[in-house]
């Protein structure tokens, strides 16, 4: 027999629920005890509908409106597992940040808002976003098609995300002979250093015109190796990173880096994501500009260099769209990531008032 659904949610209930999905590893790739976790806690407190979709997806759903609210989070978390544990009101673990927080202010808020009549929430918890496939929102993005969105990345409470930036990733690797150090023939390290001075100075040429973080093309050096083999042939490897701004399409700069490597070599590009900027002013941004004013908050604009699920669905959906989430960006990723309790439930807070205004 099912558990009778839960009709009430506290904040040691939230927090309860942070705290037990932080406790549960969920690398990329391996989602599924988080996933059912997650499933099951919706289903026995009141959910109308929870399950696993079909690439691994937790979904929950309230209400049967014809207007769609989504609140689109991801479930799967960096690598590294520093311990869960609470220091005064900080919990400790890795995705508290990034983004089991807002995953579980998403949960927790849908459930506990009066939600209108003529609308229905979409909780998702997504697998795959922290690696290049992001299988669990490109699944979604053919599945709904929302009237508005709100991405679940960390942003502080008082805070709405407006734009990530693209990404791009080249693959270089140059295959030759090798001759005697002595000679005049170029090393493998020398080809590789060539190029990276080629593509440096196509990213400093594109940037020329351009200020500020979220408008210029980044590049970054993230792997270089050279060797050889036992027939006299050498070979260089690099992996190239770059965050695209908005006025840059990934397909124009692998043109460009095209152009701009030496002939002879091999060149792969992977990861691609366009840039994605939202509008400043629109019903979900003064919606949730309300809500943050109605808890004493002074509500503020970011723009974010890295990449979320927003540059997968916002393109596709056309709605209005913005990335929301308690915790500080800065601790992603790291040993020592951890969340305020007391912002997450403040976060809480401002999502139920967000949707009430709907």
């Amino acid at each position: 027999m099912m558990p009778l659904a839960q009709t009430y949610i506290t904040d040691t209930d939230a927090e309860a629920l942070l705290h037990d999905l932080v406790a549960i590893p969920s690398f990329s790739y391996k989602e599924a005890d988080a996933v059912n976790f997650l499933v099951d806690w919706m289903t026995t407190h009141g959910y109308d509908r929870a399950f696993v979709d079909e690439v691994g997806n937790a979904v929950g759903i309230i209400g049967s409106g014809a207007h769609n609210l989504m609140l689109l989070g991801h479930i799967d978390t960096f690598m590294g597992s520093p311990s869960v544990h609470v220091d005064g009101r900080l919990l400790y673990g890795r995705g508290a940040v990034d983004a089991k927080g807002a995953l579980c202010a998403f949960v927790a808020s849908a459930r506990l808002a009066t939600l209108p009549a003529d609308w229905q929430i979409v909780v998702v918890g997504a697998v795959e976003e922290e690696c290049p496939t992001s299988a669990g929102a490109r699944h979604i993005m053919k599945q709904y098609h929302p009237n508005l969105c709100i991405i679940g990345e960390p942003s502080r409470w008082d805070r709405i995300t407006l734009g990530y930036k693209g990404r791009l990733i080249l693959d270089w690797e140059w295959h030759g002979a090798l001759g005697h150090s002595a000679g005049q023939m170029t090393t493998p390290a020398e080809h590789a250093i060539a190029d990276i001075a080629h593509i440096t100075q196509l990213v400093a040429t594109l940037n020329a015109d351009k200020s500020g973080v979220f408008d210029v093309l980044d590049i970054t050096l993230q792997a270089i190796n050279t060797g050889h083999d036992d027939s006299g042939h050498g070979w260089s490897k690099m992996t190239i990173g770059f965050r695209l701004p908005v006025w840059l399409s990934p397909e124009a700069l692998i043109e460009k880096c095209r152009e701009a490597v030496l002939s002879g070599v091999d060149i792969r590009f992977s990861a691609m994501e366009h840039a994605f900027l939202s509008e400043k002013d629109n019903v979900l941004t003064r919606i949730m500009r309300g809500a943050i004013r109605t808890h004493g908050g002074k509500p503020a604009f970011v723009l974010k260099t890295g990449t979320a699920d927003m540059n997968i669905v916002g393109r596709e959906w056309g709605c209005p769209i913005i990335a929301y989430g308690a915790g500080d960006s800065a601790l992603d990723h790291t040993p020592h990531e951890h969340i305020d309790l007391d912002e997450f439930i403040l976060s809480i807070r401002v999502l139920i008032s967000a949707i009430e205004r709907l």
